[in-house]
């Protein structure tokens, strides 16, 4: 017989077993003073990271008062009420539903003089592919473009399009930050944000890693 277990127990039990498991993450920040100055400043400025690596770096940043982008889509509330949780708002879409909806209110925030965390290949991907919402963003809001990666020596990679990461028990968590950048007005200046973010991340995957390419049998 087989047993379905209602949505909303899944989701009162995932944000205690998540807050559990990141409780014993050691996190390392590298080239944290890229981006702490922003933040001492209070400068309005932009988290861009891939999808995959999202937990661990919504754990480092919690309680600083940040927005984040997330999904209209169900599949994506679990990790949008943990964020909740730990102190993030939420700034609903995404670049499949609710596009207009989300860089409006990313840029409101950052008019404000706030911080927004983008995840630019989510929320279905492809994998690490740079889509230019995050730049527009930057651009229309005058933000400061952090790109930021974090990767564990140990974790369990999901059979998802991004194979998501969650880092194991007492893992080691590296957050690296990449330098921050600006967007220049007009198509030009996007069409430059868009090639500087996605040079900044790949640069940031390159050299960053642990177990970031993880040889392990991912979870279902």
């Amino acid at each position: 017989m087989k047993i379905r277990v209602p949505p909303g127990l899944i989701r009162i039990a995932a944000g205690p077993l998540i807050w559990a498991l990141a409780r014993t993450w050691r996190l390392e920040r590298q080239d944290d003073d890229r981006w702490l100055p922003l933040y001492q400043a209070r400068e309005p400025h932009l988290f861009m990271c891939w999808h995959e690596c999202l937990l661990p770096l919504l754990w480092c940043h919690r309680r600083q008062s940040i927005a984040i982008v997330v999904s209209e889509a169900r599949d994506g509330q679990h990790l949008a009420d943990f964020a909740r949780r730990i102190g993030y708002r939420l700034v609903r879409g995404s670049s499949t539903r609710g596009a207009t909806r989300a860089l409006i209110g990313a840029v409101r925030e950052l008019e404000a003089g706030g911080a927004v965390a983008f995840t630019p290949d989510g929320p279905r991907g492809p994998r690490r592919e740079l889509k230019p919402g995050v730049v527009a963003a930057a651009q229309r809001g005058r933000g400061v473009i952090v790109p930021i990666h974090a990767a564990a020596d140990r974790a369990w990679r999901f059979r998802s399009w991004d194979r998501f990461m969650v880092p194991k028990p007492f893992a080691r968590i590296r957050v690296a930050y990449g330098v921050p950048f600006t967007v220049s007005d007009g198509k030009a200046g996007l069409a430059e944000g868009c090639r500087a973010a996605r040079a900044a991340l790949d640069q940031l995957t390159r050299t960053a890693p642990w177990q970031d390419e993880s040889d392990e049998t991912p979870t279902s």
